[in-house]
C-alpha cells in the first residue's frame, strides 16, 4: 500500500509542477510580448473597471503564484486564485466558442476545464489541516 501511495503523491507532484509551469508561461508570454495593455483594453471593453490594473494584477499573479505552487507554499490559496481567473476566462472567452480548442472547434473550454480540474485536485491535496 505504501508504494501505491508514494506513486500517487509523485504523480500529483507532476501535475502540480506542470500546471504551475503552464500558468507561469501564460503570464510570462503576456508580459514579454506586450499583451498586458491589450488585455486591459479588452477587460474594459467587457465592462470591467480599471482594466489595465486588473490585467497587470492577473499577469503578476500568473508570474508569482505558480512559484508558490512549485515551492509548496500557500498552494491551496494560489490554486484558488487561478481557479477564479480561469473560470472568468472560461465564461467570457471560451464558453461562447464551444468545447473544443482545436479540431471540431476553436478556442473552446476543454483546456480551461483541464487546468481548473487539475488545480482543484492540487488544492484539495494541499488543503490546510491535511
Amino acid at each position: 500500500m505504501r508504494l501505491a501511495e508514494g506513486r500517487a503523491a509523485a504523480a500529483l507532484d507532476v501535475v502540480r509542477v506542470a500546471v504551475a509551469g503552464l500558468i507561469f508561461i501564460h503570464g510570462a508570454a503576456r508580459f514579454a510580448y506586450g499583451g498586458v495593455e491589450p488585455f486591459g483594453g479588452w477587460l474594459e471593453s467587457q465592462g470591467f473597471p480599471f482594466g489595465l490594473q486588473q490585467a497587470w494584477a492577473v499577469t503578476i499573479y500568473e508570474l508569482v503564484a505558480p512559484l508558490f505552487i512549485v515551492a509548496r507554499r500557500f498552494v491551496t490559496l494560489a490554486c484558488l486564485g487561478h481557479i477564479f481567473i480561469l473560470s472568468v476566462g472560461l465564461v467570457l472567452v471560451h464558453a461562447p466558442a464551444g468545447w473544443f480548442v482545436v479540431g471540431l472547434g476553436r478556442n473552446g473550454v476543454e483546456y480551461s476545464v483541464l487546468l481548473i480540474t487539475s488545480l482543484i485536485a492540487v488544492a484539495w491535496a494541499h488543503w490546510p489541516g491535511r
